[in-house]
């Protein structure tokens, strides 16, 4: 009699594991370009690692969005700015170049100050189509004051000459080891995030702030001792935040800086829950 074979017991299934968040994250521009890097007569769009690895040690995807310029020679037709929204989960504006004053209805005091009216303008898009489509936007420095000036609000040009008993903002020589305290407001989001803390010390490297607060905004923290504006938040639909300092570049090991994982973990958290909706 012919023995029976036996199979072989079924491999276990392992559990199907959710798709990562798509995090965009928007571009800082190079306009004009040293000549010993190679690319004459050319623009670069870049990332910093710290803002993309800050967004992938939560295990989200992380991707840089170009801009769409009529002027590069695409036609702005074939892609829309809708489109990059609806690929993605939430959206984060990095910091760099100083917001133009063009943008809020002003013209430079200094030729220095003149920012990026470019990237003003592609970043404006790019938040406007997430509020449209319910994404949550994270703001970092220049991306704070941005979405003030998204919502209709204006900006110191220069934190030292127009702002009486200002602290220093910003040490070329110290570059993100530079740091202030700040208070966190009673009733924000940091309070809750971060509820056995008043005050917190983060890094500081900027000279512009927020001055006229943008519509339907909140202050959510300040710069201890002159008042600066250090973080806000949108009063509508979806999640939009902004935060002067930069939680990149808070390592874990700095004890004594504000732990920027609560801050991301917000933001991811909001982005999952749009998702989820659909």
């Amino acid at each position: 009699m012919a023995r029976k074979q036996l199979e072989p017991p079924p491999l276990p299934v392992a559990p199907e594991r959710p798709a990562p968040l798509r995090i965009g994250l928007t571009a800082r521009l190079l306009h004009k370009v040293p000549a010993e890097m190679g690319f004459r007569n050319k623009t670069l769009q870049y990332l910093e690692q710290s803002l993309a690895h800050w967004v992938i040690a939560e295990g989200a995807l992380a991707f840089m969005i170009p801009t769409l310029e009529s002027e590069s020679g695409l036609r702005r037709a074939a892609v829309h700015v809708s489109d990059y929204v609806r690929a993605i989960d939430g959206l984060v504006l990095q910091g760099g170049a100083d917001v133009s004053p063009v943008s809020y209805g002003e013209e430079a005091l200094r030729p220095e100050w003149s920012g990026d009216r470019v990237r003003d303008l592609y970043e404006l898009d790019l938040i406007w189509e997430c509020i449209i489509q319910g994404k949550p936007v994270l703001g970092i420095c220049r991306g704070c004051q941005l979405l003030n000036v998204a919502f209709g609000g204006t900006l110191y040009q220069d934190i030292a000459t127009q702002i009486d008993g200002a602290h220093i903002h910003v040490d070329k020589e110290a570059y993100d080891t530079h740091i202030h305290d700040l208070e966190l407001l009673p009733d924000s989001l940091l309070a809750r995030l971060y509820p056995t803390m008043g005050q917190a010390q983060v890094n500081s490297i900027h000279h512009q702030s927020i001055k006229d607060l943008g519509n339907s905004l909140t202050v959510e923290a300040r710069s201890l001792g002159d008042n600066v504006v250090e973080a806000i938040r949108w009063n509508g639909s979806s999640f939009v935040y902004g935060v002067q300092w930069h939680p990149e570049f808070h390592p874990p090991e700095a004890s004594h800086l504000l732990d920027g994982a609560a801050l991301i973990g917000e933001f991811l958290r909001e982005a999952a829950t749009r998702r989820a909706r659909g």
